[in-house]
């Protein structure tokens, strides 16, 4: 697993310290002259960002932290308009705790004015110590640790002290600033510890056994002091809120944030989602609102791997901070993937940092960007050449508006994302089984094509072959797994190694070779999901007009709500529908529940139509097209009509079925036919005796099938395209084009 690299970044972040690039909502500010401007039509922004891989011995290294800060520091600067002096990063070993302490007190607490921003980012370990006030009923404060922090010698058998800074400390350094406008994020988490699967925990797992420093105590004793604060009083404020201002957590005080294996770097699950989540952003909404939107992406992608990762928001605002936007600065910004960052010739350098992280495989070979000028309009494309984590080479195309050229700052949409024909499926080998065991699986593994057998490790994996321990089976019940697998047995599991892949256990006497073969089926419809789901999906990237909905049958409660913001420019009317039941975001449906779809095309021009739905176990059923009979007109929805699947006349009804887990909707819309598609479909029909019914089918047998002859049109429209076949693509890859797809999904848990 390789990081961001530092030294690349450096040489063209360095650059960037003399040319800011500010939102494109506003004006594109550049040079000395830009820096004239900031200064005199804005509040100064300060921020100190603090991330730590490179742990000593006695704490185990992280992977993905100092990439966090990366990520934080070039949303701030193209995207917040910070000024890249003002941002501040102390990585691994500068990372000290006295070098933390001082960098708050010097750079943010001496600096920040009233009015001012100011944001603290840290990512790293965190743990909990022993409190000695007892603010909570386990007696213990949550700390992060510095690079510094090691443990004592022989814990965890043996205690003593450690220069951790704690919660209490970092109170009152948020009291001492002079501006409100505080934000703080926190990227680590004080329970559990070591790893999960692919994943490595981000805390040192703290007792009562670990005490804090008497330097720590002292520091916290002098600030009382400076501020007038009586030791009661610091108690009683902690106790009823934060100091001022925002902080955010990457999870609940007793979940595990992780380090996330991203295609080709690590990075934090939830400050991947969260920089994200504000790159695609198109218009201000509170923090709260913020937070709430990336709580739910963050659910799913951590949900997706096994893991439960719940961000948190507290706040103690002023009354006209009430309702203020993130990082407290107002922004009318267009959605980006990406930003320039550098221009030498026809030659970029890119920031990538608005990618979608479920589909960064399909931004390697040659995928295009259309360059914007400040109103949105096209101004030319860019073609990435290279991508290395979230740092990209392009060449600019020859077709800028004349008399216009590129420049530092200038925000990137996606065009043309390019999807390899042979993705792979990777499926790590369970460090437990023994070395003959794991040798026969990863031999068998290899016979298959489009399956990558791979170590559990710092990489990033679809799934992992294990057998189910008696340990594991005793967690199980605590999931809500059914049906509960055989003790012994082997099957595939989440990379987390928490939960399991449904229905994918066989028999406890069961060879791994047999097992391996028994679930070749399986394996095929996990590759077409990941295929379809993972990197198809371009709801924030689509230039489609198209919204779709998913209600209860009978009472048309709602179920869930997607639409394209670019294709729709925004101008949505939100329904209005009462929703069903949630659960950490994800509505629950019981089975036997009939539902039904809604999709509206809001195009000038008809719509050819798509609708799946993928369980738990990976399955997959075709909902629409239904009629088997019919040419490919059976997928038109015409320009501003509204078509709802399924209708009265239809004669068959939709129902909630097991298996039970999260389930997900796909809706996909080409502007071009699906012929290919629907001739597969009605094979499958034809196989079935279906040909003359109208009813949806399941594909799990064809599954792989049919989602390369869906690629397969997808790309014959992007290539065949008069506007597009200027824009090579390379063998070996589907171009899909945004101007031509959209797809977008709704997510659902069935249960009983």
């Amino acid at each position: 697993m390789t990081s961001i690299k530092r030294r690349q970044f450096l040489q063209f972040a360095g650059s960037a310290l003399a040319t800011l690039g500010i939102n494109q909502g506003h004006i594109m500010r550049q040079g000395d002259r830009s820096r004239q401007v900031l200064a005199q039509t804005t509040r100064r922004k300060l921020a100190l960002l603090v991330g730590i891989n490179d742990y000593s011995n006695s704490i185990s290294p992280l992977f993905g932290c100092v990439n966090d800060v990366l990520m934080q520091q070039e949303l701030l600067t193209y995207r917040f308009g910070f000024n890249r002096q003002d941002i501040l990063m102390l990585t691994d070993k500068q990372a000290t705790r006295q070098n933390i302490l001082t960098a708050f007190e010097e750079h943010l607490i001496k600096q920040a004015q009233p009015g001012d921003v100011v944001v603290f980012h840290f990512s790293g370990h965190g743990s909990r110590v022993q409190d000695p006030d007892r603010d909570r009923p386990d007696g213990l404060n949550s700390t992060f640790i510095p690079v510094d922090g090691d443990l004592p010698l022989g814990y965890p058998h043996q205690g003593g002290t450690v220069q951790h800074i704690m919660g209490h400390t970092l109170f009152l350094l948020m009291s001492a600033l002079k501006t409100e406008n505080v934000t703080v994020v926190l990227d680590s988490c004080h329970s559990g510890g070591g790893t999960r699967g692919i994943f490595r925990v981000r805390s040192v797992d703290g007792s009562k056994l670990l005490q804090p420093s008497q330097i720590e105590l002292d520091y916290q004793r002098q600030w009382l002091e400076r501020l007038g604060m009586s030791s009661q009083d610091f108690i009683q404020k902690r106790r009823q809120n934060i100091a001022k201002g925002v902080v955010i957590a990457s999870a609940r005080r007793e979940q595990l944030a992780v380090d996330f294996p991203f295609n080709d770097f690590s990075a934090g699950a939830f400050s991947y989602v969260f920089t994200q989540y504000l790159w695609q952003r198109t218009q201000n909404e509170s923090a709260s609102k913020a937070i709430f939107n990336v709580r739910q992406s963050t659910n799913n992608l951590a949900r997706e791997k096994g893991i439960l990762q719940d961000p948190q928001f507290e706040s103690h605002l002023t009354p006209e901070n009430t309702n203020a936007p993130i990082y407290f600065t107002p922004q009318q910004a267009l959605p980006a993937e990406a930003v320039i960052t550098q221009v030498k010739g026809n030659e970029v350098e890119l920031w990538l940092g608005g990618l979608n992280p479920s589909s960064l495989e399909a931004f390697t070979n040659d995928p295009y960007f259309v360059a914007l000028d400040p109103t949105g309009s096209q101004r030319g494309l860019v073609r990435l050449k290279s991508r290395q984590g979230l740092v990209g080479k392009g060449i600019l195309q020859t077709n800028t508006r004349q008399g216009e050229t590129i420049q530092q700052g200038t925000l990137l949409q996606e065009r043309i994302r390019s999807i390899p024909v042979n993705l792979t499926l990777k499926i790590g080998i369970d460090q437990s089984l023994d070395s003959n065991t794991a040798q026969q699986a990863r031999e068998s593994l290899q016979r298959l094509q489009r399956i990558e057998p791979k170590s559990v490790g710092q990489e990033d994996l679809q799934y992992i072959l294990g057998r189910m321990t008696e340990a594991r089976y005793k967690e199980l019940p605590s999931k809500k797994v059914s049906p509960l697998p055989e003790v012994g047995s082997f099957g595939l599991f989440l990379p987390s190694l928490e939960q399991i892949v449904v229905n994918s256990f066989g028999k406890a006497d069961e060879s791994v070779s047999a097992a391996v073969q028994r679930l070749q089926p399986k394996l095929k419809s996990l590759l077409a999901a990941r295929i379809v789901k993972q990197v198809l999906g371009n709801t924030n990237s689509s230039r489609i007009n198209v919204t779709a909905s998913m209600n209860l049958a009978d009472n048309q409660k709602l179920i869930g709500e997607t639409f394209t913001p670019r294709g729709s420019k925004n101008n949505i009317n939100q329904q209005t529908k009462t929703p069903v039941s949630f659960d950490a975001g994800i509505p629950q449906l019981p089975v036997g529940s009939e539902v039904a779809f809604e999709v509206e095309n809001k195009e000038s021009r008809p719509l050819y139509v798509t609708v799946l739905v993928i369980d738990a176990s990976g399955n997959m059923s075709v909902i629409f097209p239904f009629d088997w009979s019919a040419t490919d007109k059976a997928m038109l929805i015409q320009p501003s009509q509204k078509r709802v699947i399924p209708q009265v006349e239809d004669g068959f009804k939709l129902t909630i079925v097991e298996p039970i887990g999260i389930s997900e909707a796909l809706i996909i819309a080409s502007t071009t036919p699906l012929s290919s598609s629907l001739q597969a479909l009605q094979k499958i029909a034809d196989s079935r005796g279906l040909r003359n019914q109208r009813s949806p089918i399941p594909v799990s047998d064809d599954i792989l099938g049919f989602t390369n002859n869906l690629l397969d049109d997808l790309n014959t429209g992007t290539r065949g395209d008069r506007n597009s076949s200027s824009l090579p693509l390379p063998a070996g890859v589907r171009g899909i084009d945004t101007e031509k797809l959209a797809a977008m999904a709704i997510a659902f848990q069935v249960i009983r």
